[in-house]
């Protein structure tokens, strides 16, 4: 990792005004900026400059598809990825953030956000680097364990249920507050660590998905309870 003065910022972008005025921009508060205007020229900026902090990627870009260039960086790399896209919908951001993406941000966008969004990250990428490994911790509820290290849920009889990274994260922090009313925003926190949006609607989308894994009966939800206005209560007891 970089020193807090040298964060190393690689955009990519084939629109080439948002990209040198971007790039601009962040040279001015103190970053290192590396500009690509494709797949192919972001591979080629990633192995020859291993010390990249946060990638800016977008989804539409000519020569490969925005989604396969994150879900390749993801699996070789833990370096800090923000998605930037032109839609808005909640699918593509829940897409974006399920396949590895720390963030997501849509355009037109603010240059002072994105640069409030990128140093947030970067400081959790620096707690996250100073974290203790812990040993192996299986929860337990109902008929379910969950292992943490590993990130497997099985059933009482050894079925194991394929969980996203967002479904597993959304039920760590619900399993690790059981009882407790979380927020729209605190769980939306721990699932894509950025910055909540009113009338945002991945959790809801989530906790529709992950009730189909788990639940009984998804409509009459036992361990996922609904507060209305609020968020949601893990009624399950966990052992």
């Amino acid at each position: 990792m970089a020193t807090a003065q040298s964060h190393h910022i690689l955009i990519v972008e084939d629109e080439v005004t948002t990209r040198v005025t971007l790039a601009a921009y962040l040279q001015r508060e103190g970053f290192v900026v590396t500009e690509a205007a494709s797949g192919i020229a972001m591979q080629k900026a990633l192995a020859s400059n291993p010390q990249i902090d946060v990638v800016l990627l977008d989804i539409m870009l000519p020569d490969q598809d925005g989604l396969t260039l994150l879900r390749n960086l993801r699996a070789a790399s833990d370096v800090g990825i923000i998605m930037v896209s032109g839609k808005s919908d909640d699918i593509d951001r829940i897409i974006g953030l399920e396949m590895g993406a720390d963030d997501y941000i849509t355009k037109p966008f603010n240059a002072r956000e994105l640069l409030a969004r990128v140093k947030t990250l970067l400081r959790r990428l620096t707690m996250r680097a100073k974290q203790i490994p812990v040993p192996t911790t299986i929860k337990h509820f109902g008929d379910w364990s969950l292992d943490i290290t590993t990130r497997r849920l099985q059933s009482s009889d050894q079925r194991e249920i394929k969980l996203t990274k967002a479904e597993f994260d959304l039920l760590v922090v619900l399993t690790d507050n059981p009882g407790s009313i979380m927020s729209r925003d605190r769980l939306l926190d721990h699932v894509s660590r950025r910055d909540w949006a009113p009338y945002d609607r991945t959790i809801d989308v989530l906790v529709g998905r992950l009730r189909k894994k788990i639940e009984p009966d998804p409509a009459d939800p036992q361990y996922i309870i609904t507060q209305h206005g609020v968020g949601y209560t893990f009624a399950g007891r966990v052992s």
